[in-house]
């Protein structure tokens, strides 16, 4: 499922593109990961070009400040550097506050802590370790 659109394609050019490539693992869409002012997507698409239009699409007024191609299928983030110790299991509550804050980590934090009552320390702890999860 595509990350920005929630429309799902098997990462191959749509039909009736051709490609200047004949490789099958050259006509695969690339992972880009695009920075804007306040925020860091991770997504596929055809160019950076296209990467930018998603990017202002969802986040029309920020800029873009860092747009990478990634050079493998997936994105990695250590748990370690995140400070999450153990196992964790996703946090409903969580995971509606980043949706409602439409990914927003801060205000996503404020929601938990008006939706649960939690103190800021714990709320922020459960909002980074579903963030993590890829809520």
């Amino acid at each position: 499922m595509d990350h920005f659109s929630g429309r799902r394609y098997n990462r191959t050019r749509p039909e009736g593109r051709a490609s200047a490539k004949s490789s099958k693992e050259d006509a695969r869409m690339a992972l880009y990961e695009i920075e804007t002012t306040q925020h860091i997507m991770i997504g596929w698409a055809e160019s950076t070009q296209q990467a930018r239009e998603i990017a202002a699409q969802h986040y029309p007024h920020e800029d873009v400040v860092r747009l990478t191609k990634r050079p493998r299928d997936i994105w990695v983030i250590s748990k370690g550097m995140l400070g999450v110790k153990g196992t964790s299991e996703p946090n409903d509550a969580a995971r509606d506050c980043l949706a409602r804050a439409k990914g927003d980590k801060v205000h996503a934090i404020r929601l938990y802590m008006l939706d649960t009552g939690a103190d800021l320390h714990e709320a922020q702890r459960a909002i980074e370790t579903n963030m993590s999860l890829g809520w």
